[in-house]
């Protein structure tokens, strides 16, 4: 071994980076340990937000028999238009000598634009209604013109609304009743510069009228039926139509499962995202079938967790295993392939409906009630990180579901390494600053050691010359 004074500075320098090397050793180990817990961290999360998306996708099968099973239609869109709730009977209805309800319109004589002052004074309207009612607009001098006119009537906001409608010629006053049919039928009385706008049907005056108020009507299946509105709510129990034009329509309402095909084809797709998810972070590929550059062995980060592993087993197990009144998922459309991915036949589960509706929505509903089980025992309730739970003492816990329960010891783990880490690097410091003060002693003690010799040297000379 070199003794410190045959050592040169960049030897000691040397060693000193040995030690330096030999104490970072487990400062690396911890290291690795870190990343590798910070990738596991990032797989639960991708699986986790998986599962999230199921679990949304889930919220909509979970009440199969709530979910609108009507398909309702129409022959002549112009002339009705329907829409049916999952209450509505199946049949077809006949509408003939449609009729749509109408507002009343009526329009002033030409006047110069609807900016110009109206001749006449200040003044009021009265708008009396065939229901009963009465409306009373005052428009001061100050808004004697046709837009001001317009305006007072609307901001009253009651059963005559009004608009001006100018043209090269001029301009009128539009006035519309607010709602349609005979009901909505009014006359107007006028005073002051108003005066010009009264109208009654025993004496329309100036004003000219465009359109008469007048109710729906039509037959339904030979049953004549009015309407003051277009919109027939009660009609057919369950069935909205909506009338847009005279003429006939023969309506449909049949039994249709394509909202709810369309909500389970959403389950299948998001199930499959999850098993892929989990699939992909576990995976095991060897050597010989492992691509890129490198030849060796593949791994992903969760491979051999038992817990990624079983909320797969679990979600596909829910598809194999899922039976109600007499109907498997496969019977409905729901199969697993040899590579574990779920596929959904669309038209078998239309016709598995057809055959049984409510043997199809109680396997729907089962299948809600096992898959929203798994994805609770994953990330908590409804799709949340945590949930809070009963104990058998009544006392309440905070559940995280798996995956919060394996990212929470996976982040406790990457704290404590950063703990360790830092304690050992202050540790090391300190070694290397108390070597490097035992080498700087050492050089010291080894340079005075040399003075001296030097000094013995000279003396020892000088006493041999002396004597010779």
């Amino acid at each position: 071994m070199s003794t410190v004074s045959s050592l040169s500075s960049a030897a000691v320098a040397s060693q000193i980076a040995t030690v330096k090397a030999r104490l970072q050793a487990p400062l690396t180990q911890l290291q690795k340990q870190g990343s590798v817990d910070k990738v596991q961290i990032s797989a639960w999360g991708k699986i986790s937000g998986a599962i999230s998306t199921l679990s949304q996708a889930l919220s909509n099968i979970k009440d199969a028999a709530s979910i609108n099973s009507r398909s309702a239609t129409s022959t002549a869109s112009g002339v009705a238009t329907v829409t049916a709730s999952n209450s509505a009977a199946t049949g077809t209805y006949n509408l003939t000598n449609v009729k749509t309800a109408k507002s009343q319109e009526i329009y002033s004589a030409l006047l110069g634009s609807g900016a110009a002052t109206l001749s006449g004074g200040a003044g009021s309207l009265v708008f009396s209604l065939a229901n009963g009612k009465n409306e009373t607009i005052s428009v001061g001098s100050g808004s004697l013109t046709l837009n001001g006119v317009a305006a007072a009537i609307n901001k009253q906001q009651g059963g005559v609304q009004a608009s001006v409608i100018g043209t090269s010629a001029g301009a009128r006053l539009v006035l519309n009743s607010s709602a349609t049919g005979s009901s909505a039928a009014f006359s107007v009385s006028g005073t002051g510069a108003l005066a010009q706008f009264s109208y009654s049907s025993a004496s329309a005056g100036s004003e000219i009228l465009a359109q008469k108020a007048a109710d729906a009507s039509l037959t339904l299946n030979g049953v004549p039926i009015t309407s003051t509105t277009n919109t027939l709510g009660s009609a057919i129990a369950g069935v909205t139509i909506s009338l847009a034009g005279s003429g006939n329509a023969l309506v449909s309402v049949s039994s249709s499962p394509s909202k709810l095909s369309s909500n389970v084809q959403a389950v299948a797709t998001s199930l499959n995202a999850a098993i892929s998810t989990i699939a992909k972070e576990t995976k095991y590929v060897p050597a010989s079938s492992a691509s890129g550059s490198s030849s060796s062995a593949q791994a992903g980060p969760l491979l051999g967790n038992f817990t990624a592993t079983n909320i797969k087993n679990q979600l596909l197990s829910s598809i194999s295993s899922a039976v109600a009144s007499g109907i498997s998922a496969g019977n409905a459309g729901l199969s697993i392939s040899g590579s574990g991915s779920i596929s959904f036949d669309s038209a078998k589960f239309a016709s598995a409906y057809a055959s049984n509706p409510s043997a199809v929505q109680n396997l729907v509903n089962n299948l809600y009630n096992t898959l929203n089980k798994i994805t609770v025992g994953a990330i908590g309730s409804a799709g949340s990180s945590s949930a809070t739970t009963k104990t058998s003492s009544g006392t309440s816990t905070k559940y995280t579901g798996a995956i919060g329960t394996q990212t929470a010891s996976l982040n406790a783990m990457i704290t404590s390494i950063d703990s360790q880490m830092t304690q050992i690097s202050k540790q090391n410091a300190a070694q290397l600053s108390i070597l490097a003060s035992e080498y700087t002693v050492a050089e010291n003690k080894a340079s005075s050691a040399s003075i001296t010799q030097t000094y013995l040297s000279i003396f020892t000379n000088n006493s041999s010359s002396s004597s010779g």
